[in-house]
């Protein structure tokens, strides 16, 4: 957390733990004790883009620091609730207002404005924590017997209302509490098996000190790291096929887990853990990206990789954006390995890095611009290599010499360095600038080399139509044919009906742009009105007919959830 004094007037950030049980206590992000204040050449350039003065700095709006104090009966009968009991221990069924609510919203940015405003929108009916897959078995039993809907709970971090309690009665299960042990592990096929509650940071722990837990002859790593990775629990990963910041070297969930197990209405559905296989489609992706729809994941065994031993870090400015991406794609289908961490900032997300890591008042920032390298032209790419040392010396090898065909600079790794220390930090300082009814909200599509700059170019002008926005953009989790295309915009605004128009003509023009509505957030109940625009309405009656097989009833996550069923009135 920065702690250099402002030179001139700095606002009073929040930096004390939110109110016990507040509106703040739930949609913070993170440690309660931590906070990270934007340094104060960001803080400067927000003010100018908003046409700001220090005195708007001076009142907060919609802190939500308000204690929780509500009343919202449950659906479930106390008979029901006793069955539940019943089933995984008197201490592991609650319908506690407050722990609802706790697990009734995800960190989407209009569950973060409701809950600032003190807005309490479908409370799930009970808090449940299973310990075993047998709780599983008897739970859906249960659901299917009361017709109890079933919504599942782990990290929290979804950013697309995925697992918010639209229908009543049901049943929200928080796997963070029992259901997060290791299953198994096996070195020989580098695999651990584990319940999806397990959190990233405890799994990445367990496997780097793989030789003291396991006895195993190396260091490990499951090399899964998204933004939310300090508050991310396996299963939310893997339901939403989601991605970390390395994917580029160790893949995507898509690509790390090698086989599931999940619970469903029609039965317990396991696949086997032969890499490779051509025994028909491939349940195990079927199974992944469904959000819950089709049945609950109870386990999941994942590839892991050995731990390097350091990774080189690497970072260059390129004049434009196109020298940038074209240095990019040839670095991808150059074939001689991947970097594990590769990242483009486009023109206006540099400008904000230099302010970010405090470079635009360094004397790098005159020798960038006497150079040719100007504001509003100039691109940051950064990243590190992983794997065997010779690998990794070959990789940046290579990245050097195309960067300098494109007539990129380089700035060493003292940049990739910087961007290292916040990672996974930046969020906390959402919370902060929010504070001010300033908004950060994030998008992202996945797309092909061709389009990428067209679909850069049509959703930056969606995106900048709204007064003033800021919007910076960058290129990450690349393949040799395309890559993921990020899209961060800051606007000022507390009004919430207003950003949720916004947000969807946002989604609109990721839809009609060419490129896929999501590369790693997954689609939830937020982005289902416009996945059949994205995947056409044949893919969409294919899904639909995989989820009247595995559930019948719509117990499972129902409410919208990737269009699979009607929205429903109170969406």
């Amino acid at each position: 957390m920065s702690t250099k004094p402002y030179k001139d007037f700095e606002p009073q950030w929040i930096t004390t733990p939110p109110v016990e049980k507040s509106y703040r206590s739930i949609m913070k992000w993170g440690d309660p004790a931590a906070y990270k204040r934007p340094k104060e050449g960001l803080y400067k350039l927000i003010k100018k883009q908003f046409n700001l003065t220090d005195d708007d700095f001076k009142q907060m709006a919609d802190v939500g620091n308000e204690v929780v104090d509500i009343k919202v009966p449950s659906h479930l009968s106390d008979k029901q609730l006793a069955e539940l009991k019943a089933i995984v221990g008197d201490d592991n069924v609650t319908t506690d207002e407050f722990k609802r609510l706790q697990v009734g919203y995800g960190k989407t940015m209009i569950d973060i404005m409701r809950l600032r405003k003190g807005i309490v929108e479908n409370l799930p009916d009970a808090v449940v924590y299973p310990s075993t897959t047998e709780d599983m078995e008897k739970l859906v039993e249960f659901a299917k017997k009361n017709k109890v809907h079933i919504y599942v709970y782990a990290g929290g971090s979804s950013v697309t209302r995925g697992t918010e309690c639209m229908i009543v009665p049901n049943m929200i299960l928080d796997l963070r509490k029992n259901f997060n042990k290791v299953i198994a592990f096996n070195e020989v096929n580098q695999t651990i098996t584990v319940q999806p509650g397990i959190s990233g940071p405890d799994l990445e722990k367990i496997l780097n000190e793989a030789p003291e837990n396991f006895g195993a002859a190396h260091r490990l790593t499951c090399g899964h790291f998204p933004q939310s990775f300090e508050y991310s629990c396996v299963g939310g990963w893997v339901v939403t096929r989601g991605s970390g910041q390395n994917s580029t070297y160790y893949g995507c969930a898509a690509d790390l887990v090698l086989c599931q197990e999940y619970v469903t209405p029609v039965g317990r559905i396991r696949t086997d853990s032969a890499p490779r296989k051509a025994t028909g489609p491939n349940i195990d992706q079927i199974m992944m990206g469904s959000e819950g729809t089709f049945g609950i994941l109870t386990e999941v065994t994942l590839k892991v990789f050995k731990l390097s031993a350091k990774h080189r870090k690497f970072s260059y400015m390129f004049p434009t954006w196109e020298d940038g991406m074209a240095a990019m794609r040839e670095v991808m289908q150059g074939e001689f390995g991947y970097p594990s961490v590769f990242r483009l900032s486009d023109a206006e997300e540099t400008d904000m890095m230099m302010h970010m890591y405090g470079i635009a008042d360094s004397p790098l920032n005159a020798l960038l611009s006497a150079k040719g390298f100007k504001p509003s032209k100039r691109c940051l790419l950064l990243g590190f290599a992983d794997g065997e040392d010779g690998l990794q010396r070959n990789i940046v090898k290579n990245i050097r010499k195309i960067a300098h065909k494109y007539n990129a600079m380089s700035l060493t790794g003292y940049v990739t360095t910087s961007w290292e220390h916040g990672r996974f930090s930046d969020p906390y300082m959402r919370d902060t600038i929010q504070d001010y009814g300033i908004i950060i909200d994030t998008l992202e599509c996945a797309v092909n080399w061709d389009n990428m700059a067209q679909v850069h170019e049509d959703v930056r002008k969606v995106v900048k139509a709204w007064p003033n926005a800021i919007c910076t953009t960058h290129i990450s989790h690349c393949y040799p044919q395309g890559a993921n295309l990020y899209f961060i915009f800051v606007i000022k605004t507390t009004d919430l009906d207003a950003f949720k128009k916004y947000h969807s003509t946002i989604l609109e023009a990721i839809m009609k742009s060419g490129a896929a509505l999501s590369h790693h957030h997954g689609i939830g109940k937020l982005f289902a009105p416009f996945l059949p625009g994205s995947i056409g309405e044949e893919q969409m009656n294919l899904l639909k007919a995989l989820k009247h097989y595995f559930d019948p009833d719509g117990l499972m996550n129902p409410g919208g959830t990737l269009g699979l069923d009607k929205h429903p009135d109170n969406f």
